[in-house]
């Protein structure tokens, strides 16, 4: 009897929660002005007693956005070890074979220690690199063509150099870049357009590529400062050339090449530990680096970089028992053909604390006033870890709550069909989570 009255009590202390959180969520968030026309999935869930304190339409099917780097956090948490392993290569006689494992720490700007550069600096010059296993095309399946020419879709690729964007500044009307190589005369193409001079009068500073090649163009003629970032068009053959224009300077030196490595074996050279991928892939919801973590997992993995084939394996595998099998085709959520459920987030969220710890997440996860959640959960920093995402009008959050009585919960919210701003909407979701914090 005893039993019995005690797992009645549990239950009805569920179902009291339950209806709780309904009210809130009702008040709060479903009939908020800016959620009122949109489809809403909710999913909160307690690790320690293994269950669910609220779920509203958990088991459907929305567009995750950047939520998708959940799923590829995960993959390169558990397989890319601590350090990146930054590329692979083996000595023959006279050169060296060099294949890219898709790092994208290599030139990078946030990245200062650089010991592939020093690798290559070491050679002389007596390199050959092997594209072949790169499998995949440059841009993801899914993303929007006319976005080409902005910062967040970077191509992909085996080898990537300076984040495969280019910076370009223009001050007092002087243009700098980095990398130099697409606005250093010795290189250029003197039949393309100028940089320098603009080609159109426009109250707007942009400069834009075209579409199938690196040739750039600034629209305008205001005089004004700006500075911008461009991707490029990736290749085996510019890899070749951006390398040659950053070590030119150390193949006129008279030093000798090193011979490093056994003949005929492959080595690798380890460049950055994982987690500093991970973090700013986190907190600033970085694309690339996102692309390229889930292409190193399929390299490890597979042997090559394929989305389709290392997101098969996953899904085969580690997300065997997942509540409802995700749609799932790029590493960062660029792609509106991703589909995610709010129950299946926190389940992989429970999974990626269960094997790795609460405390590495916390490194990589952004906190309240931190990353992409900087105006939002000020009051909350130290006990929200959570990941954004926003298309147009689809905004997500998933994460870990602290709650007053140090409860911990971790809960999904995903959203779709809204009109107007993200902003609204994001406000809403906080207004409830505060409450939830504050009650439980």
């Amino acid at each position: 009897m005893k039993y019995y009255y005690l797992l009645s009590l549990l239950i009805c202390c569920s179902c009291s929660i339950s209806k709780k959180i309904n009210k809130a969520a009702n008040s709060l968030v479903l009939h908020d002005s800016a959620l009122l026309n949109a489809n809403v999935g909710i999913s909160i869930f307690e690790p320690a007693t293994g269950k669910y304190w609220y779920n509203h339409n958990a088991d459907k099917y929305f567009v995750p956005a950047s939520n998708t780097k959940i799923a590829t956090c995960y993959a390169a948490m558990k397989y890319l070890g601590d350090s990146l392993i930054g590329i692979q290569y083996k000595r023959t006689k006279d050169y060296y074979e060099v294949i890219g494992t898709g790092d994208p720490s290599f030139l990078h700007p946030d990245f200062k220690y650089q010991p592939v550069f020093t690798f290559f600096k070491s050679i002389q010059g007596k390199y050959s690199i092997n594209p072949n296993n790169f499998r995949e095309e440059a841009l993801g399946n899914g993303w929007s063509w006319n976005d080409y020419n902005e910062d967040y879709m970077a191509e992909r690729s085996a080898l990537p150099v300076y984040g495969n964007v280019m910076q370009v500044k223009i001050k007092n009307d002087k243009l700098s870049s980095y990398p130099t190589y697409f606005t250093n005369p010795k290189y250029t193409d003197p039949s393309l357009p100028s940089l320098i001079q603009p080609i159109m009068n426009s109250d707007i500073n942009e400069i834009i590529r075209e579409k199938h090649n690196n040739s750039f163009w600034r629209l305008s003629s205001n005089g004004k400062n700006f500075s911008t970032t461009i991707p490029f068009l990736t290749s085996k053959d510019l890899v070749n050339n951006l390398l040659y224009d950053t070590l030119v300077a150390y193949y006129k030196s008279p030093a000798k090449p090193e011979l490093l490595g056994a003949e005929n074996v492959w080595n690798i050279i380890r460049s950055q530990p994982t987690d500093s991928i991970l973090k700013p892939m986190m907190h600033r919801s970085d694309n690339f680096f996102a692309e390229q973590s889930l292409l190193m997992v399929s390299n490890e993995k597979l042997g090559f970089m394929n989305d389709d084939s290392i997101i098969g394996y996953l899904k085969r595998n580690d997300f065997a028992g997942i509540p409802q099998m995700p749609r799932w085709v790029d590493g960062s959520g660029l792609s509106r053909y991703n589909q995610f459920t709010p129950q299946s987030l926190v389940w992989l969220l429970n999974k990626m604390k269960n094997e790795f710890g609460l405390e590495r997440i916390k490194n990589i996860f952004a906190t309240g006033g931190e990353g992409t959640l900087s105006n939002y959960y000020k009051n909350m920093q130290g006990f929200i870890f959570a990941k954004t995402g926003t298309v147009s009008n689809h905004a997500a959050l998933s994460g870990f709550l602290y709650t007053r009585k140090n409860k911990l919960l971790i809960f999904s919210f995903l959203t779709a069909g809204w009109q107007g701003s993200a902003t609204p909407v994001r406000k809403a979701i906080e207004k409830f989570l505060n409450k939830i914090r504050e009650e439980y």
